[in-house]
């Protein structure tokens, strides 16, 4: 353990820890643009400088490690204007579309060039074009709003082990691109897009939908697999618009393509609400009707072969048709199918119902989604 002081407040913490670290235990803010408290440090945007007592010069909270007796500055009347400079610059290499942005209002650079009352920028010149737009189905790609934080490109390479962009070129003409320039084309898991503090990457489903205003956020469990990660839905209107999930979950803010992108089926016209209960075909009818025939909702619920019940009234035919079927033909002509949407406490559950209650061992899985 080191024990360190900052803005005058001692504080103990452990050793390797970064001096953004202890400023946090103390919660003292410091700004960055490029850190992630998952992600390895890259003091990139330098946002995060504080002054150190003996130092020559300002050095990254983020990146400096915390020593013994250290006595740390995070806010100077110097250190502010370094920031605002550098706000400022990177400002100048970004559109000022504010207005129509789909991340105004959750953006980080927003928000600090708010708090740092940038009204105007002194820096006129050059700006890097990106006119290029993937076609990939989930991710919007607006480089041109990109701050080269490398969030994007730290999350692909350490979170998920993908290594899908990384930095091209060098100089005014460094990008964060795929290879050769070419379309994203990997998992689609959408941790890019969760962390980019700007309208760099966002959800090509969620485009013009709804950004803060009237939004409701309600946190729910995925309903893929039986992994249990978070989400919060983003609700407008009664239709969700987009999905998130936050950092201090199970799942610690990460989700796959499905649970981030696969929501559609919420609003879907073609979504069975009620249970339905297929009604036998009258004997000598000759009908031999598959449900596979039926291609929606609609075809569905207007078939004579089925109708709508309530929930009891369908729990009461099955455990009825199990019963007479048990009795009549033995329990091994009964068999359960559960699935990998479930929790592994549900499957437990479930198999534990086919075996001690109906009697038989025929129970399965499908170990996929």
């Amino acid at each position: 353990m080191v024990t360190l002081t900052i803005d005058g407040k001692k504080v103990t913490v452990r050793k390797l820890s970064t001096v953004l670290d202890a400023a946090k235990k103390l919660e003292i803010p410091i700004p960055t643009l490029c850190h992630h408290p998952e992600l390895s440090p890259f003091g990139g945007c330098r946002l995060c400088i504080v002054e150190i007592q003996g130092n020559a010069r300002p050095v990254t909270a983020c990146t400096t490690i915390s020593k013994e007796g250290m006595v740390v500055t995070t806010t100077s009347p110097h250190l502010d204007k370094l920031r605002k400079t550098t706000l400022e610059l990177l400002l100048s290499d970004h559109p000022n579309d504010c207005m129509v942005c789909e991340r105004a209002g959750d953006c980080t650079l927003q928000e600090l060039a708010y708090f740092y009352n940038i009204r105007e920028n002194r820096f006129i010149g050059e700006k890097r074009p990106y006119i290029k737009k993937d076609e990939n189905p989930f991710v919007e790609r607006s480089m041109e709003k990109c701050i080269l934080c490398g969030q994007c490109v730290r999350v692909c390479d350490e979170i998920q082990g993908v290594s899908a962009v990384d930095f091209a070129y060098k100089g005014f003409n460094t990008r964060v691109c795929a290879s050769y320039e070419k379309d994203l084309n990997c998992e689609f898991c959408g941790q890019c897009v969760a962390v980019c503090p700007t309208a760099a990457l966002t959800g090509k489903m969620w485009a013009h939908k709804g950004r803060q205003k009237d939004i409701e956020q309600v946190d729910t469990i995925c309903p893929y697999c039986g992994c249990g990660c978070n989400l919060t839905l983003h609700v407008r209107r009664n239709e969700v618009i987009r999905v998130s999930s936050k950092e201090d979950t199970v799942n610690e803010g990460w989700l796959c393509v499905k649970g981030r992108f696969g929501y559609g089926f919420i609003n879907s016209p073609d979504r069975l609400t009620k249970p339905l209960i297929r009604i036998a075909p009258k004997v000598g009818s000759g009908s031999k009707v598959r449900s596979s025939r039926f291609k929606d909702k609609t075809q569905i619920k207007n078939s004579s072969l089925f109708k709508e019940v309530s929930w009891e009234e369908a729990l009461d035919h099955i455990a009825k048709r199990l019963r007479e079927i048990k009795d009549k033909y033995g329990p091994n002509s009964i068999g359960g199918l559960s699935s990998a949407r479930c929790t592994n406490e549900e499957n437990y559950l479930f198999q534990k119902f086919i075996r001690a209650v109906i009697g038989t061992n025929n129970v399965d899985h499908c170990a996929r989604y």
